[in-house]
C-alpha cells in the first residue's frame, strides 16, 4: 500500500513509518523540519515538508494514499477534518492516534481502582473534552465512507524505531533524575497507568490497517504499573538513591501543566480487549518494569 503518515518525524509516527516501510509499503511521511527529509529518505521513507494547518496539502496526500495514519497531534482538529474530507466516500482506512490520558483523573499522584473498557468510557475532564470530541469525529466518519478507527495508546515504553529514540513519559523522569541526581514522581506516585511497548504498538497498527471494522475504538495496552514502582525501577537502573515524592506544584514547574497533571500525575487504567478480539493482536512485551531494569534510558 501507499500509506500517508503525519508526524513521521516523531516517536510514534516515526516508528510506524519505519516499521511499515520495512514491511514493503510505500510510506509518505509529513514532517515539519527540512533536515528530516533527508533523514527519513535514508530510512526508505518519502518525506513531505509541511504543517498540519495546510488543509489543501493534507487533502491531496490523503487522496493520493491507499491509507492514512494520523500520528502527529491528537488535539489538532483541523488536520483531522482535512484528512477525513480527503478520504470521504473512498472506503480507505484512516487510523487516528489518541492517548489514554482521555480517562486521566489528574489525581496528583494518588491511586484509583477505576478501570475503563472500550465500550464504557467516562465523560472526559474539561481538559480532555476537545480530544474526545476529535476521537468521536473520527469514529463517526465511518458513516461518510471512511474505514476509520481510533487507536488510543497507553504509556508507551521502548526505544523508537524512527528518528526520535525516546517516548514521551518515562524519559522525562530519567532526564530529571540525571540532572538532579534524584528520581522523582508526582505526589506519592500511587497513580497507575496501563502500558505498552512500541513494537507492540506497531503490530496493532499493522493489523488495524488490514482488518479494522469501520468506526472502531481501541485501547492499546498490555500491562500496567504504578509510577512509584516505575520510578523505583529507574532509580535502581541508574544507581541512584530511593525515588522521592514531589509536590504537584513543583512537578508542574518542571514538566508543565499537561504532563505533570495527566502524563505523569494521573491514573489511566484501561483494558484493550478489541484489538485482541477483532484484530488478533498478540502483544509480546508485558512488563515495563522488566524493560526499565535493562534499558532505563
Amino acid at each position: 500500500m501507499q500509506i500517508f503518515i503525519t508526524g513521521a518525524g516523531g516517536f510514534i509516527g516515526g516508528s510506524l513509518a519505519c516499521g511499515l516501510a520495512r514491511d514493503g509499503h510505500r510510506v509518505v511521511g509529513l514532517v515539519r523540519r527540512p533536515e528530516q527529509v533527508g533523514e527519513l529518505a535514508a530510512l526508505g521513507i518519502e518525506a513531505v515538508l509541511g504543517e498540519l494547518d495546510q488543509r489543501d496539502l493534507l487533502i491531496a496526500q490523503a487522496q493520493a494514499a491507499d491509507a492514512v495514519i494520523n500520528a502527529a497531534d491528537s488535539d489538532h482538529r483541523g488536520a483531522v477534518e482535512a484528512l477525513l474530507d480527503g478520504l470521504a466516500g473512498s472506503g480507505k482506512t484512516f487510523l487516528h492516534t489518541s492517548g489514554s490520558s482521555i480517562v486521566g483523573d489528574a489525581s496528583g499522584g494518588e491511586g484509583s481502582t477505576a478501570v475503563y473498557h472500550e465500550d464504557a468510557l467516562p465523560e472526559p475532564t474539561p481538559d480532555k473534552a476537545a480530544r474526545v470530541a476529535i476521537d468521536r469525529l473520527v469514529l463517526q466518519a465511518a458513516k461518510r465512507g471512511v474505514r476509520s478507527a481510533v487507536l488510543c495508546n497507553t504509556l508507551i515504553y521502548g526505544h523508537g524505531l524512527g528518528l526520535p529514540r525516546d517516548s514521551v513519559q518515562l524519559p522525562r523522569l530519567v532526564r530529571q533524575a540525571r540532572r538532579s541526581g534524584v528520581v522523582r514522581h508526582v505526589g506519592r506516585g500511587l497513580n497507575v497507568w496501563s502500558t505498552v511497548h512500541i513494537e507492540d504498538v506497531l503490530d496493532a497498527y499493522r493489523l488495524a490497517l488490514r482488518h479494522t471494522p469501520p468506526g472502531t475504538f481501541y485501547f492499546i495496552e498490555n500491562g500496567e504499573a504504578a509510577f512509584r514502582d516505575m520510578s523505583a525501577a529507574i532509580a535502581r537502573a541508574l544507581g541512584l538513591g530511593e525515588a522521592q515524592d514531589w509536590p504537584l506544584e513543583q512537578a508542574v514547574a518542571e514538566w508543565g501543566y499537561e504532563m505533570a497533571n495527566y502524563g505523569l500525575g494521573s491514573n489511566s487504567r484501561v483494558r484493550g480487549e478489541r484489538a485482541r478480539r477483532l484484530l488478533g493482536w498478540a502483544p509480546k512485551h508485558a512488563s515495563v518494569l522488566d524493560w526499565i531494569a535493562t534499558e532505563p534510558g
